[in-house]
């Protein structure tokens, strides 16, 4: 298992309970692979430095976790696909 962060901008246009639901599918994901989560931190709706699909503002999230390395390149793939996920990132704490 290796550390991980992943940030990843969710559409603004999403209320409170739709937000969750994201997290909670990406949280799902994590959980399935075999890694955990070690903490999430809401950063809240902020001004994106450039326009993502039109759009000037995003909801913030960032999750550290654990995880097997050999899924890193799947869990890529189904945000690259998740529809109100804009941007994201992960990187390696090592």
């Amino acid at each position: 298992m290796r550390a991980y962060e992943l940030v990843f901008i969710v559409q603004p246009e999403l209320d409170e309970a739709a937000l969750q639901g994201v997290i909670e599918k990406v949280k799902g994901w994590i959980t399935e692979a075999g890694g955990t989560i070690n903490k999430i931190d809401l950063w809240g709706k902020r001004r994106l430095a450039y326009p993502i699909r039109k759009r000037h503002e995003g909801h913030y999230v960032l999750l550290e976790m654990q995880m097997p390395p050999t899924y890193s390149a799947e869990l890529e793939r189904n945000l690259r696909y998740f529809e109100p996920v804009m941007r994201f990132l992960i990187v390696n704490r090592a």
